[in-house]
């Protein structure tokens, strides 16, 4: 998961220029690149967009002509943070022919997220930041409903029989008590966070093989 995501527009606050030309996409790049820093070391409720403007060189004014205020970085980070995590589940369960490999995929997607959960600090709070807000709160719902129809997907693919409905909403909800256990589970220290991520691991390995 290190390809670089692209640049996206999740519904709701938005940056305010989609710069073309290869100058203004550099400053766009690097105003995100600071802000995530920034939002790593301090969190984003302390974050200011007067520091990220004078870390990234530019003028305040300059610096709101991309982004209205710092949702609107928030949004876009989380929005880049969830196009990448697409493209691994898509990779992941577009290739499961087989019961026992949506499992181990299943599996594995879960153990590699929390890896890069703990290995990433800023995807911490920004999970945070987006609970908190109400506006931004629907980014993770659509994130949820995205991943949870790939998933669906790939059960109805294994299983044929299965109820449509109840495939759906079983992926749904496996898919956003994944977000919740994630962010109960870095609250704790790594052992306590790991027995819980075990734990909706073999819950949701148990539900979807009796789907």
């Amino acid at each position: 998961m290190q390809e670089k995501p692209p640049r996206v527009a999740a519904k709701g606050v938005a940056a305010r220029r989609q710069p073309a030309q290869q100058r203004s996409r550099e400053r766009l790049d690097r105003i995100l690149e600071i802000a995530q820093r920034l939002i790593a070391e301090k969190g984003s409720e302390h974050v200011k967009m007067s520091e990220i403007a004078e870390l990234a060189e530019i003028s305040i004014g300059s610096l709101y002509q991309y982004f209205p205020d710092k949702r609107a970085i928030v949004q876009t980070l989380a929005g880049n943070y969830a196009a990448e995590s697409r493209r691994c589940v898509r990779e992941a369960l577009e290739a499961v022919q087989t019961k026992a490999q949506l499992l181990d995929a299943f599996g594995a997607l879960v153990d590699q997220y929390y890896e890069i959960v703990l290995d990433k600090p800023v995807m911490r709070d920004i999970s945070s930041a987006l609970r908190s807000d109400k506006a931004l709160m629907s980014i993770e719902i659509a994130e949820s409903k995205a991943c949870g129809a790939m998933l669906a997907t790939a059960i109805r693919r294994v299983t044929p029989r299965a109820d449509s409905k109840r495939v759906n909403a079983l992926a749904f909800l496996i898919w956003q008590l994944g977000e919740e256990t994630m962010r109960l589970a870095v609250a704790h220290k790594r052992g306590e966070g790991a027995l819980l991520v075990d734990a909706y691991k073999r819950m949701s390995l148990r539900a979807i093989e009796e789907a």
